[in-house]
């Protein structure tokens, strides 16, 4: 059996990372609110995917300096779509999450978002489509951990 090219594969994965970024853009580009801007929706959607998260992890993920991830939370906050938490065990750090505004808000958009896809595998087989789970979820325990 020959051994992969692991180069190689290193190339078709940044090609793939490129094309997830592409294809999220065109999966999203008339759903996002225009109550906000794009950098409070990729905020919000972070939160709303991890369920709540610190400034810092905020911050960090999507290459926002803090003091603008800071900015625009409180913009967000002020909207009504995020609330701060204080932590129980260390009182510096607050949590962050949406409120059931931002909730209803981003369910919305994930709803266009999910008719976008289904519109994008409405040709594909059971087969193709139970690979491409699996792919998924190898994805997600080796790669996306």
């Amino acid at each position: 059996m020959l051994r992969m090219n692991k180069n190689l594969l290193f190339q078709k994965f940044v090609k793939f990372t490129a094309s997830i970024h592409e294809v999220t853009h065109q999966l999203t580009k008339n759903s996002r609110p225009t109550d906000i801007t794009a950098v409070q929706y990729s905020i919000m959607e972070y939160i709303y995917v991890n369920q709540s998260a610190t400034l810092s992890e905020i911050s960090d993920c999507l290459h926002i300096s803090m003091p603008n991830t800071s900015r625009e939370i409180k913009k967000l906050t002020e909207k009504g779509l995020l609330k701060k938490t204080e932590n129980k065990e260390d009182r510096r750090k607050q949590s962050i999450s949406c409120t059931i505004k931002g909730q209803k808000k981003l369910e919305t958009v994930f709803a266009e978002i999910e008719a976008n896809f289904h519109y994008r595998i409405k040709d594909m087989s059971d087969n193709e489509l139970e690979k491409v789970q699996e792919a998924i979820e190898l994805l997600e325990k080796r790669i996306f951990f």
